[in-house]
């Protein structure tokens, strides 16, 4: 009777045991995946605060040929602003859009109206840079959405969803394109 005992008492400690790790393992695994995704989502901000940051040299660069428009640099600054204050994956797409929005604006207001800037050196590297970075923040959001994809199956997933509904892990938003998105904006150097 008391070998019986024994036998019961450590086959359900060995089970308590093996639910306390896997239990364990899976919310660790929830969280390393979840820093994946605010990584990510931080390489975008980061690239978006890069271009951003581009718009006061590119208004050195202009201010040597003319007075601009002012409202059309202050939609600039308030766009580049609203980039570095978004908090989340939808906010920072909206901010994104307003940005590209006022940049594509700002440098066709110019370029049209100042035809010899185009030629000035210190505009075509601001340019090259600018088109650099847009490449950066296109290679961010795919990274983002790979480790979103990646974090909402895990969460979806059996037995993980029962830990992640347990301790609130949440599905996270892609960055997707706006609508609108798909068309080629008109920009004209001439």
């Amino acid at each position: 009777m008391k070998n019986k005992k024994t036998i019961l008492t450590v086959s359900i400690l060995a089970v308590v045991v093996l639910l306390v790790a896997l239990f364990w393992g899976g919310y660790n695994s929830m969280v390393d995946a979840q820093t994946n995704v605010e990584k990510a989502q931080s390489d975008i901000q980061a690239q978006l605060e890069r271009r951003a940051d581009l718009i006061p040299n590119f208004v050195a660069t202009v201010k040597g040929y003319t007075d601009y428009e002012q409202e059309t640099l202050t939609a600039v600054t308030n766009a580049r602003a609203a980039v570095t204050n978004a908090g989340n994956a939808a906010d920072l797409a909206k901010a994104n859009d307003g940005l590209n929005s006022a940049i594509d604006v700002w440098v066709n207001a110019v370029t049209e109206a100042y035809p010899d800037l185009k030629a000035n050196a210190n505009y075509v590297a601001l340019q090259d840079e600018l088109a650099g970075t847009e490449n950066r923040i296109a290679v961010a959001r795919t990274d983002y959405n790979e480790v979103a994809k990646k974090y909402n199956a895990m969460i979806r997933r059996f037995p993980k969803n029962i830990i992640a509904g347990l301790f609130g892990f949440d599905a996270v938003d892609y960055f997707s394109a706006s609508s609108g998105a798909e068309k080629v904006p008109q920009v004209s150097f001439e």
